[in-house]
């Protein structure tokens, strides 16, 4: 394999005034923000985060389109160290998360180690002297013995390819980057795309546009979700009672383990949750041409499930058209359809998610031996419990591959994830080690033990974001939060090699080869991660 050469070398940081960090994190959302606490808490002091927006907040600060919020419920989406009880509803909006975030990283004292419009565009991986430099797009250098990739899932906006995007006359955008200043009252306007983003800002512009054409390629199924402000009676309970809001997360930790079993179990389980969202939707759409139109052709579980109580109504509003005609070309005037439609649009908002499975891609990552990332990625990313890659030494990514949630928190896997870092980086301090990789087959036997356990499950049923173009699941966890905390709460260190100051196999680590099978087995969970024992 032909390697690049890099764009950054140790004499670049040479003399420089950032010194070298005990980790440096790319990315100020909650994985970020997390990681750089729990670092802080035990003992790593220089600790430094990198965010390209001029704020904290990652997916929370970008996406603040009309009706944005979490569909996880805020006592469940939200730090365990770090809850609240006076959330003004179950699931909060875009600017009350922010708003959280930003408090926590406050209180913790994170605020001064961001470094806003920072993007960082190469990270490299020095063997001789066992270090991560990283280089920002506007010329800074950092040396860091740590490389915490935090950039998630969903922070890179997809836009389909699509003829005549560049033709359009009237005004664009994604809705990731929702433009405020554009005025959509009397405006005809276009949405391309019903997923999670379109189902919250849909029902919100619908009454005041002229016209709303909805361009749908599949549907959802939905569960409802009212999300209305919380009465005050409630507000109060939950600030003063005590053990009420214990409680409230615990029930939603296994309300949200109930869809993961539904979702494992779609001949089953899957059966009564696919029931129970088929008699809402019905009950929902009244307009028999609308139901026909929206209704999903694919199992239960497969594609995100979507909670919303507002939008299949927003569908059937007299100025609201749902088309389901492939769009074949966008015309100055509108977009065409492949019946030969043509609707005229003032506006087109480009609701296409992300590019989930390039993850932190385009930064470029090369880890020892001049490996790149995106060549070991080639087929589709993969890493040791989502974590951790062989050949790229004391790097995690958090959020990263197989650790999407279909039906939890992702705040929860972050959790897990980021002590399972600190574990790992105290255990290269314990050992006077300069850095730590897993080892090769490791990760090799718990990729295989992910992409098998999800056999039989809905996932497999149809195409998703969830997939690569190989049809390879490269972004969900198959099994449950229960699970995942089992194999990430004490990191098992036979399945690492602790490397030197010099770049070689430190004193400390295992001996030459690799751990034997039953040795690795003997230190991890007894439950299988295709089980539901």
């Amino acid at each position: 394999m032909e390697q690049r050469e890099s764009a950054v070398s140790s004499a670049d940081v040479t003399g420089n005034s950032n010194g070298d960090l005990d980790a440096l994190v790319v990315g100020a959302g909650f994985g970020g923000i997390a990681a750089a606490i729990e670092l802080r808490r035990h003992g790593f002091e220089r600790v430094r985060i990198l965010e390209k927006a001029p704020d904290l907040g990652g997916t929370w600060f970008y996406n603040s389109y009309p009706g944005a919020a979490c569909d996880v419920p805020s006592h469940l989406y939200s730090f365990s160290f770090a809850q609240r009880r006076d959330w003004t509803r179950l699931c909060s909006p875009q600017e009350e998360i922010h708003d959280y975030l930003r408090a926590v990283a406050e209180e913790h004292g994170i605020v001064p180690l961001i470094d806003t419009g920072v993007e960082v565009t190469e990270c490299a991986w020095q063997d001789a002297d066992s270090r991560w430099l990283v280089l920002a797009r506007d010329g800074r250098r950092y040396g860091a013995c740590a490389l915490i990739v935090a950039t998630g899932q969903l922070h890179q906006p997809a836009f389909p390819k699509i003829p005549g995007i560049e033709t359009f006359a009237g005004h664009s955008f994604h809705s990731s980057a929702w433009d405020h200043d554009y005025p959509m009252s009397g405006r005809r306007v276009g949405v391309v795309g019903t997923g999670a983003s379109a189902v919250q800002f849909v029902p919100e512009i619908a009454p005041e546009v002229e016209r709303l054409t909805v361009f749908q390629r599949t549907g959802n199924w939905f569960l409802p979700r009212k999300n209305r402000r919380y009465p005050a009676a409630w507000r109060a309970a939950i600030e003063r009672v005590p053990g009420l809001q214990d409680f409230r997360r615990q029930f939603m930790f296994q309300y949200a383990e109930s869809l993961t079993a539904a979702i494992r179990h779609p001949a089953t389980f899957g059966r009564v949750s696919g029931a129970r969202s088929a008699a809402f939707m019905r009950s929902q759409l009244q307009d028999e041409d609308v139901r026909e139109r929206v209704w999903p052709d694919y199992t239960f579980g497969c594609k995100r499930i979507l909670f919303s109580s507002r939008f299949l109504p927003a569908l059937q509003r007299s100025n609201v058209e749902l088309v389901t005609d492939a769009i074949v070309s966008v015309q100055p005037e509108g977009l065409l359809t492949e019946a030969g439609t043509l609707h005229p649009a003032d506006c087109i908002v480009w609701a296409t998610g992300f590019r989930t499975n390039d993850f932190m891609f385009p930064m470029r990552i090369t880890g020892s031996g001049g490996r790149e990332l995106d060549d070991v990625w080639r087929d589709g990313a993969h890493a040791h419990l989502g974590i951790t890659v062989p050949g790229f030494p004391s790097m995690f990514i958090l959020y990263g591959p197989n650790t999407n949630t279909s039906g939890g928190s992702i705040i929860f896997y972050l959790e897990q994830q980021t002590a399972y870092a600190r574990q790992a980086l105290e255990a290269v301090r314990r050992r006077g080690a300069a850095a730590i990789d897993v080892r090769e087959e490791v990760e090799a036997a718990s990729d295989r033990e992910t992409q098998a356990a999800f056999a039989g499950t809905a996932w497999t049923e149809c195409d998703s974001w969830y997939r690569n173009d190989a049809g390879r699941i490269v972004a969900n966890w198959p099994g449950y939060m229960r699970q995942y905390l089992q194999r990430t709460r004490t990191i098992d260190e036979r399945e690492f090699v602790f490397l030197g100051a010099d770049g070689a196999e430190g004193s400390g680590a295992i001996a030459n080869g690799s751990a034997p099978e039953a040795e690795r087995v003997a230190g991890a969970p007894a439950q299988a991660l295709g089980s539901d024992a």
